[in-house]
């Protein structure tokens, strides 16, 4: 599990003396608990990694906003800490599907569900997203679905 995986970096960081890295370990810890309280209320997924693996991805999308205002605003020192922080939360996600994976799975679904137009995008995405959620970059994956599909 990604759970014990952090935990073990974590206690390897703080033996090590690598400061950033414990640093960034424990932002994710908390942004996991964080999610884990919001879970009381709502549905939890019943794949605990799914859920880990959301909130790192999400933690990486931010980092990657950050990174682009930053650059434009002339702060390259926080673009890179946060690049820093971007390499370190990667270190957790599972491999990511490339293009073509993406494109295969896409295309399998598609076929599946008799996708045809720009207006089934919603089904197959939802398809998509409950099948590969943790290996796949939605984002990318959209602009995918959208070419297929027009």
């Amino acid at each position: 599990m990604i759970r014990d995986d952090l935990k073990a970096a974590l206690v390897e960081a703080m033996k090590g003396g690598d400061k950033p890295k414990t640093a960034t370990i424990r932002l994710i810890q908390a942004a996991i608990k964080n999610r884990d309280i919001e879970a009381r209320t709502g549905k939890a997924p019943s794949d605990d990694d799914v859920l880990v693996t959301e909130v790192l991805q999400k933690m990486v999308k931010q980092r990657r906003e950050s990174i682009e205002l930053y650059t434009k605003g002339g702060r390259p020192e926080l673009a890179d800490a946060e690049a820093a922080e971007v390499a370190i939360i990667e270190l957790f996600l599972p491999q990511q599907m490339s293009e073509a994976e993406t494109t295969a799975a896409i295309e399998a679904i598609k076929a599946e569900l008799g996708a045809e137009s720009v207006k089934d995008m919603g089904r197959v995405m939802a398809v998509l997203k409950e099948r590969h959620a943790a290996n796949l970059d939605l984002s990318k994956a959209s602009a995918l679905v959208k070419a297929a599909l027009s």
